[in-house]
């Protein structure tokens, strides 16, 4: 029988904690917690028969392997009984080739792990299909939980809503007042949460979910809770299966609240320590530099980290000054050789309409990773012949604001070198004909 339990992420106690449990740091020194799995008895299967379950269960229909993440319920949450199972088919999403952009910026192998592909249009389903999924086996197994409650720059809370929504379970959101876009603010409101706009940032959002929660007996779910990670970890292991379980060279991810990264690199290394891959990819995060503490932590060699308020950005899902989960990003990076890199409003905004014109829709935080690696390439640290993925976070059509703002050349402090304006034409052949053939050819 495989299991799973929380243990502290800082190592100061051996105690295993059932994840039926409701918490979600140490009780000894108060730092986060981290799932940890029975590595030994996963050895049961040969990397060999991992590899070939989860191929025959990806994107089929047995309930409920056919979801990315429960495909690999073993190594997300072996024990959680399959009635319990909140999915809405997520993951699975495309791993696209970005050959024509990727060529014209000096990449031969680049590709986008295209995320916002899923229910709600961005990566946070795949931590949230867990969460939700622990919360319904705790209220069928008697205990009570009033509802689950989340701060949020946005897809969070679009996240929570529908996973929620689905399994009967109350929500409530808190959002920053304004800071969001207008898609993103009306997916929980159509899912019936209960939705309160804070005056204030994220970060006082956050500050308040975890006292409202903590007094009230409301669950938390935010990615501090580990069950968020298991789910997002799957995005490791996917990019290796779709690449027939080889990795990449480099991963690029946008970092706001930084729990992806160290879900990407959990992944990775249960992988390894399974024996499925032999390597680690570099890992970059890349951040707005409206809001990189991150990044200014790394160019000190990460010697101290400094919380600051961050400031306005088109980067919104990423706009977070004191993220919960730097501690365990520093040691991802670490361990994976990794880097910390910004983006200016316009570099990321331009870097996304680029790859826009390569056949992607890119959202913001996208456009930051994008220009990141710009930067990467530009240094020389990643090579031509590297293979490099940058995780897409969110689905573009989340940020129409973003992008027509863009087109508009509205943006502040953003030169749109890439802006497409419609063309108005009169109702005339003559019109029409030059209209369509005036640049066709040179």
């Amino acid at each position: 029988m495989y299991s799973s339990a929380f243990t502290c992420s800082e190592g100061c106690s051996p105690v295993r904690i059932p994840l039926d449990e409701i918490v979600y740091r140490c009780p000894a020194c108060r730092g986060l917690l981290d799932v940890t799995h029975d590595i030994d008895a996963l050895r049961d299967r040969s990397a060999a028969a991992w590899m070939r379950l989860f191929d025959e269960r990806y994107m089929r229909s047995a309930w409920p392997y056919g979801s990315g993440v429960w495909g690999k319920k073993e190594w997300v949450f072996p024990q959680l009984a399959n009635e319990n199972v909140v999915s809405l088919f997520e993951g699975g999403t495309n791993l696209f080739w970005a050959d024509r952009w990727g060529r014209s910026v000096g990449l031969a192998d680049l590709w986008v792990k295209q995320c916002g592909v899923s229910h709600t249009g961005s990566f946070k389903d795949l931590g949230m299909t867990v969460l939700v999924s622990a919360v319904k086996e705790m209220i069928a197994r008697g205990r009570t939980v009033r509802a689950v409650a989340c701060a949020s720059t946005g897809d969070t809370s679009a996240a929570l809503s529908a996973y929620a929504a689905a399994a009967g379970i109350p929500a409530v959101v808190f959002l920053p007042r304004g800071k969001i876009s207008t898609a993103q603010l009306v997916q929980p409101l159509a899912n019936g949460a209960r939705v309160l706009a804070i005056d204030g940032d994220f970060d006082a959002c956050m500050a308040l979910v975890q006292e409202t929660c903590e007094k009230n007996g409301l669950y938390l779910a935010n990615s501090m809770n580990p069950l968020r990670i298991e789910g997002q970890k799957t995005v490791a292991i996917e990019i290796a299966q779709q690449f027939d379980w080889q990795l990449p060279d480099w991963v690029v991810i946008p970092g706001g609240n930084l729990g992806n990264v160290s879900a990407l690199g959990r992944g990775f290394e249960m992988m390894i320590a399974l024996g499925l891959v032999a390597k680690r990819p570099r890992i970059c995060v890349a951040q707005a530099e409206r809001a990189n503490p991150l990044y200014e932590s790394y160019l000190k060699g990460f010697a101290d980290f400094t919380p600051m308020t961050a400031g306005e950005t088109v980067a919104s899902a990423i706009r977070i000054g004191n993220p919960v989960s730097v501690g365990r990003a520093i040691r991802t990076l670490r361990v994976f050789d990794g880097v910390v890199e910004q983006a200016t409003e316009d570099e990321l905004a331009n870097a996304a309409a680029s790859a826009d014109r390569g056949g992607m829709f890119n959202c913001p935080h996208t456009g930051v990773a994008l220009a990141a690696l710009l930067k990467l390439v530009a240094r020389g640290l990643v090579k031509k012949s590297d293979r490099v993925v940058v995780v897409s976070t969110a689905h573009g059509l989340k940020f129409s604001e973003f992008k027509v703002g863009y087109h508009e050349a509205k943006l502040p402090g953003v030169a749109a070198t890439h802006a497409n304006r419609p063309i108005d034409v009169a109702a005339k052949y003559a019109d029409v004909r030059d209209a369509v053939l005036r640049g066709l050819d040179g």
